[in-house]
């Protein structure tokens, strides 16, 4: 399909890693625009990796902008979701590379969500033992997130996103014409990752979301394009001070933890990520009240907002346990001890664990009766 024609200046914000540092290029019309990939390193070959609900949409758009710099251009779909991020899923990348003939020049293309890039990433990390890759983000999510910085994995039955790889892309694309195709609540769950920047690190874009946040559901094309311009501000500040999340980064998971047990308990695609997060994010607000950070005024504020995004505030019912067995298996976890993305202060956020008999509370004030 054509990409609708939206008025957005080209935006640029570079993440800072020495020799492994990148552009994100964010703006309209971007995807069809050969200029977009000047940055994307010489070769014979490219592989666009897509799924069979993006592709349809934008490959061929893609494909246009590609053909002046690569001799062959290739097209992968995936099945769509979360439910598919997973191993098997990932082998389908290399069948297609290795069938192909590809070699270490051959440069991969993520076309789509989060789950896309993520594979698209983890793939081009471990092909070879590495070949170069570009991010192009179609999902709020994505353009706000998980295309930038560099994390890239699949899932296990045991744990979101347990294998994978830290694999920075050459190149970030987010063109924003692509959000006006977004299915509602798609969108919503980008939002989450887009409010999660306020309370951790900006109050100031805090206040400007919660006036905003009618304009960004309506996808209001200016409010869109400040809310992912800020959002990888704010991303590429952290991750050029902590890029393999030995320290600052972990800040970027507050709701995560409580959320990736959301989505690993009711089963990978129920609960999109984003809606995983947003009503983690409640939780976690709840804790860090309870452990003297925020006031029930701010915990307040903060559901409402998540709530006006269109975003679940009650968990489901897992039961205390469950819930407790499966953020032990969280990536922040030490020694078997979880823990938690808190607010110390709005606008500040660390790590830290707490009392199980806290996250208890947290739970039965936060999830559905069973």
């Amino acid at each position: 399909m054509s990409l609708p024609v939206l008025s957005a200046p080209t935006e640029r914000v570079d993440i800072q890693l020495g020799d492994r540092s990148y552009p994100i290029l964010i703006g309209a019309g971007l995807l069809d625009d050969p200029l977009s990939f000047a940055a994307t390193p010489a070769a014979a070959t490219a592989l666009i990796v897509s799924n069979t609900t993006v592709a349809p949409l934008y490959a061929k758009a893609l494909q246009g902008a590609l053909a002046g710099r690569f001799r062959t251009v290739h097209l992968l779909e995936l099945p769509d979701g979360e439910v598919h991020k997973n191993l098997q899923t990932l082998n389908l990348i290399f069948d297609d590379l290795l069938g192909h003939g590809s070699d270490r020049k051959t440069v991969l293309f993520a076309l789509g969500g989060g789950v896309v890039g993520d594979m698209t990433g983890f793939a081009a990390a471990s092909y070879m033992r590495g070949v170069p890759f570009v991010q192009v983000p179609t999902t709020l999510l994505a353009q706000v997130d998980s295309s930038v910085g560099g994390k890239t994995a699949i899932n296990h039955p045991l744990g979101k996103n347990m294998i994978g790889a830290f694999y920075q892309p050459q190149l970030v694309v987010c063109d924003l014409a692509t959000l006006q195709t977004l299915p509602p609540r798609e969108l919503s769950a980008g939002l989450a990752e887009v409010i999660k920047y306020g309370p951790i690190h900006d109050m100031a874009f805090f206040d400007w979301i919660e006036a905003n946040i009618d304009a960004l559901v309506a996808r209001e094309p200016a409010a869109l394009a400040y809310a992912v311009k800020r959002s990888c501000e704010i991303k590429a500040l952290v991750v050029g001070q902590d890029e393999r999340e030995t320290g600052l980064r972990a800040i970027l998971n507050f709701g995560h933890t409580f959320g990736h047990a959301i989505e690993s308990g009711l089963g990978y695609g129920e609960w999109l990520h984003g809606e995983a997060v947003g009503c983690g994010m409640v939780m976690a607000a709840r804790l860090s009240q309870r452990l003297g950070g925020v006031d029930a005024a701010f915990v307040e504020r903060l559901t409402r907002l998540i709530e006006r995004a269109g975003l679940p505030t009650v968990g489901p019912a897992l039961g205390a346990e469950r819930y407790l067995a499966l953020m032990r298996v969280d990536k922040k976890s030490e020694a078997g001890e979880i823990r938690f993305v808190v607010i110390d202060r709005p606008g500040s956020a660390l790590v830290r664990s707490a009392p199980d008999a806290l996250v208890r509370e947290v739970l039965a004030q936060s999830c559905a009766a069973q």
